[in-house]
């Protein structure tokens, strides 16, 4: 079962930001978990992009 109420390890989507700019059809995404209450801001993490075959700078969404 899971826990009840709001802990600090939420689960994030890191989504390609070079992939949406490009044009290519298709998304490159990761699913993490972070602390909220160390890293309140956004993510930026680098991450292998199947689709462009290179390391490219992955953000947070939603």
């Amino acid at each position: 079962m899971a826990k009840k109420g709001k802990g600090n390890r939420v689960q994030i989507i890191l989504e390609c930001t070079e992939h949406k700019e490009s044009g290519l059809p298709g998304t490159s995404r990761y699913i993490s978990t972070k602390n909220r209450k160390n890293t309140p801001e956004r993510m930026e993490l680098k991450k292998y992009n199947p689709i462009m075959k290179k390391m490219t700078v992955h953000k947070e969404i939603k």
